[in-house]
């Protein structure tokens, strides 16, 4: 595993010059680890039977998307094999994995870190907290997003039914018009809205290739740095608050 450095403290700016060629978002990470065996033997299982990019991409995104949204206290980010090996995981242990088996499987992937408001995470945290989503990007003939993968299927389905009884908008990281599922040609978003139009967004943050670059060096100087060992700590005091509001989540659902 690799050493938690810090947690989002959002950058004052995009990342410039990011580059949108395929060829550069192929290559492995600390996180992402493409050189492990265990994951290149996933990924090649996960894809044996598909035929183009976007039928990996989807077999790889709906193997992602099963896994269980859950929440735990980080001393250290987990890598990609450290998540197949949990069998789920947060925001940004899922797309770690997602990002690694893409890229086993040969498709361009990044991370484009979104700051989301508060009011989304309502029935998750006592109080209205901005904090940072990661939205998958492939490149499938043109780069394609979604964020539909973070939740698993009887997570939403719970989310929703609470949304509706309680006549809330958003809450449990998701919207109320949430689109449910990505179909591997279009974008998918749980804000129901494109990046641009989403008023639950405030901003888009910066493009990588896993969570641990989010928050290195070149983002930021030593006071953000700082900021963000201390946004890292918040959000380890909260997990333990998180955890308990999933369980009753899915404890209260008719679904389950």
């Amino acid at each position: 595993m690799v050493a938690l450095a810090a947690q989002l403290d959002p950058p004052r700016r995009l990342h410039k010059g990011v580059s949108d060629r395929p060829q550069d978002w192929l290559g492995t990470t600390p996180l992402l680890d493409l050189d492990d065996t265990k994951l290149r033997l996933k990924a090649r299982a996960i894809v044996q039977l598909c035929r183009t990019d976007r039928d990996k991409a989807l077999a790889i995104y709906r193997f992602v998307k099963r896994l269980p949204y859950t929440k735990r206290v980080k001393l250290q980010y987990p890598t990609a094999r450290d998540v197949l090996e949990a069998r789920g995981g947060d925001g940004d242990d899922k797309v770690t994995l997602l990002i690694a088996l893409m890229r086993s499987a040969g498709i361009p992937a990044r991370v484009r870190y979104m700051e989301m408001r508060g009011e989304m995470l309502r029935g998750l945290i006592p109080r209205a907290t901005p904090a940072a989503r990661p939205l998958a990007e492939f490149w499938l003939g043109r780069w394609v997003r979604t964020d539909t993968y973070i939740f698993d299927a009887d997570y939403v389905a719970a989310a929703l039914e609470r949304l509706k009884a309680n006549g809330w908008e958003c809450g449990w990281g998701i919207h109320i018009n949430a689109q449910l599922l990505w179909d591997g040609k279009n974008d998918a978003f749980l804000g129901g809205a494109p990046t641009d139009k989403d008023p639950m967004l405030t901003r888009l943050l910066c493009v990588v290739s896993d969570p641990l670059e989010l928050v290195s060096a070149s983002l930021g100087g030593k006071g953000l740095r700082y900021r963000r060992s201390l946004r890292a700590l918040q959000w380890n005091a909260l997990a333990p608050t998180m955890m308990r509001a999933i369980r009753e989540l899915r404890a209260g659902s008719r679904f389950y």
